[in-house]
C-alpha cells in the first residue's frame, strides 16, 4: 500500500501531520532493518531520519540522504493513522482490537476486555490502559497514534497492535 496522497519534502527539524505520516510509513515497513523505534510524535529528529536512511539504503535507487521527497514516499507503504477508538466507540475496528486485546491480556498486560462486542465499553478502556501501562505509552485509556504502535509479542514475530488488529482501518 503506498502513499496516495501528495506529501511535502520533509527532513530533520521537521514538524507536523506529514512528519507523523512518515513516522507511521516507516513502522509499516516490512523491511526488518527500519528500527520499530520510531515514534510517532511529528518531530524528524535524529532517529526518524536513520530510519528514512536505513529505509532508503534497502531500497534502491533512492538516495540514503535521508529525506523523504517524492520517490522516498512513493515507495513507503500508507502512513495514514488509525482511527482513535475510546470509551463510546462503535468503529469497525473495536471487535478486532477487544481480540488483541483478549489475546495479549493473560501473557502480557493482565487486564482483558471483557466481551467482545464492538463496543468500547468500560471493561475495554481498563484493558487499554493496562496495555498503555505495559507498553509503557501515556495511559489515557483512548487508542491513538502512541497506542497503535505498541509492539505486542505473537507467535510468529512481535509486530504493532495496529498490524495485528488491521492496517485496512487507517483512515484519511
Amino acid at each position: 500500500m503506498t502513499q496516495t496522497l501528495t506529501q511535502p519534502t520533509i527532513q530533520l527539524g521537521a514538524k507536523g501531520d506529514a512528519v507523523k505520516r512518515a513516522q507511521r510509513a516507516l513502522r509499516r515497513t516490512s523491511d526488518f532493518s527500519v528500527p520499530p523505534s520510531v515514534v510517532v510524535d511529528g518531530i524528524f529528529g535524529p532517529a526518524t531520519q536513520q530510519a528514512v536512511k536505513d529505509f532508503q539504503s534497502a531500497n534502491p535507487p533512492l538516495a540514503a540522504d535521508g529525506i523523504v521527497g517524492a520517490q522516498t514516499w512513493s515507495a513507503l507503504p500508507d502512513g495514514g493513522p488509525m482511527p482513535l477508538l475510546k470509551e463510546g466507540s462503535e468503529a469497525d475496528a473495536v471487535d478486532p482490537l477487544q481480540q488483541a486485546l483478549a489475546d495479549g491480556a493473560a501473557g502480557q498486560w493482565g487486564t482483558g476486555p471483557g466481551q467482545i462486542d464492538g463496543i468500547f465499553g468500560p471493561k475495554t478502556r481498563a484493558s487499554v490502559e493496562a496495555l498503555q501501562k505495559w507498553g509503557k505509552v501515556t495511559v489515557d485509556g483512548m487508542v491513538g497514534d502512541q497506542t497503535w504502535t505498541i509492539t505486542v509479542v505473537r507467535t510468529e514475530h512481535n509486530v504493532d497492535l495496529e498490524v495485528v488488529v488491521g492496517l485496512q482501518y487507517i483512515v484519511g
